[in-house]
């Protein structure tokens, strides 16, 4: 399932968005790392104060869709196939 991309507010980077339960025009913005920022002292990753905001999806989350293949015609009596019993 492709995710909707939104811009987040504090970087402006363009960024995926996961449906939000209970809503479906809204939207968590994926975690990520703010542009040029190193790791804290600690060692820890320094993530965008723009992570895991809730925002507008711009197109409505839809049902997952499934492509099926069309089925294939019975195989004909005189096409030979070997059986195992």
């Amino acid at each position: 399932m492709k995710l909707p991309r939104v811009e987040c507010q504090s970087c402006g980077r363009s960024i995926a968005a996961g449906p939000v339960s209970g809503s479906l025009s809204k939207g968590r913005i994926w975690r990520h790392d703010a542009p040029g920022a190193r790791r804290d002292l600690d060692g820890s990753l320094v993530s965008c104060p723009g992570s895991l905001a809730v925002v507008d999806i711009p197109v409505p989350s839809q049902q997952l869709a499934f492509d099926v293949d069309e089925p294939q015609p019975e195989a004909d009596e005189a096409t030979p196939a070997l059986f195992m019993i």
